[in-house]
């Protein structure tokens, strides 16, 4: 059904094929048969897995982006997902930068955007995960807002942090996206540092004598060696339970769409098939320095089974999509499901 919709879908711009595709998505979880119709399937009993103190249905979740203000997490859930992340949520809401900031790259299988954090705010999605249905993890992914100096970035996760605590099953640090000027220089080690430190000892006193909610770094696929060296050190220093590797990347390099169309399109993250490779060799770095229990998400180019697998083989816990399931549809996370399932068996 998907590859059916899909071209129909593609005469949208893609912000507005985002909402269209989403008010289906609701229509469709209203009518009985209609989420299998377009490929969504609940995932098989052996795809389960446990980490992070969590049992997750299935490996695959969905990355964030895609569900900014927690206004979908009920109907997403029908899809088959092990998991769901929204935001990147902020403080105060805030309109993202100006469109046109969504592009298609249909050569390369493959997004450009500079979204900027649009979101309504973290009180107002709090407001909504209070009403979702039980039983579906959900991670909170969060950020600064643009007006907010580096200087006070704390205070912006902090609040973010507190606000979400009730709601949410895990908690994901932005310092990667490159849409809010200034944030990668947060990724440095030592305001990192601080922030995980701070969040990583405001859990432990929300927590109390109960478990604590893991707290995960997503990091950019950009970083050199040594950069990433520095990331191992500072999640074992900071305590948090892992790493979502990888965000977009602002390279352009070996891009099938001509260099001219990818130049007017302007600045913003690459995300997608191009940046596969990469992504699961950050994976795969990060697992040679980072043993278990500590958690590694793999992220980045996952548009089929084996492209899953490949992240999973490499190092990764647990896998998210986005580009992939645009070009693809639900399908994909079945297909993802099934494959895990016969691994593990």
């Amino acid at each position: 059904m998907y590859a059916l919709l899909r071209p129909l879908l593609f005469r949208f711009t893609p912000e507005r094929a985002h909402h269209l595709t989403f008010s289906l998505l609701e229509l469709a979880a209203k009518v009985p048969g209609a989420v299998a119709m377009v490929g969504g399937a609940p995932p098989p009993a052996l795809a389960a897995v446990e980490v992070m103190g969590l049992r997750f249905p299935s490996p695959v979740g969905l990355a964030a982006g895609m569900d900014k203000d927690a206004k979908h997490v009920d109907a997403l859930s029908a899809l088959g997902f092990g998991f769901i992340e929204i935001g990147t949520l902020t403080p105060r809401a805030q309109p993202g930068n100006e469109q046109p900031r969504l592009f298609r790259l249909t050569a390369d299988r493959a997004l450009i955007n500079r979204m900027g954090f649009n979101n309504g705010g973290v009180q107002a999605a709090v407001e909504r995960l209070r009403k979702r249905k039980p039983g579906i993890i959900v991670g909170g992914n969060i950020g600064k807002n643009k007006v907010t100096p580096n200087e006070q970035a704390l205070d912006d996760y902090v609040t973010c942090f507190e606000a979400l605590y009730p709601v949410v099953d895990y908690f994901v640090v932005n310092v990667s996206s490159p849409n809010t000027p200034g944030l990668r220089a947060l990724q440095d080690k030592g305001p990192l540092l601080e922030i995980l430190t701070r969040l990583h000892a405001l859990n432990g006193q929300r927590a109390g004598s109960g478990p604590q909610k893991p707290i995960l770094l997503k990091i950019a696929p950009d970083l050199t060696d040594a950069q990433l060296d520095d990331v191992v050190a500072v999640v074992k220093e900071s305590g948090i339970a892992g790493v979502i590797a990888t965000n977009t990347t602002i390279s352009r390099e070996g891009l099938r769409t001509p260099k001219g169309e990818v130049e007017a399109m302007g600045a913003g993250g690459v995300s997608g098939a191009p940046v596969r490779q990469r992504s699961t060799e950050v994976v795969r770095y990060l697992r040679d320095r980072l043993p278990r229990p500590i958690v590694i998400i793999g992220v980045g180019g996952i548009d089929s089974a084996e492209a899953a697998m490949e992240k999973l083989k490499a190092g990764a816990d647990l896998v998210q999509v986005y580009t992939g399931l645009i070009y693809e549809g639900p399908a994909l996370v079945k297909r993802i499901n099934q494959a895990y399932a016969r691994w593990k068996a």
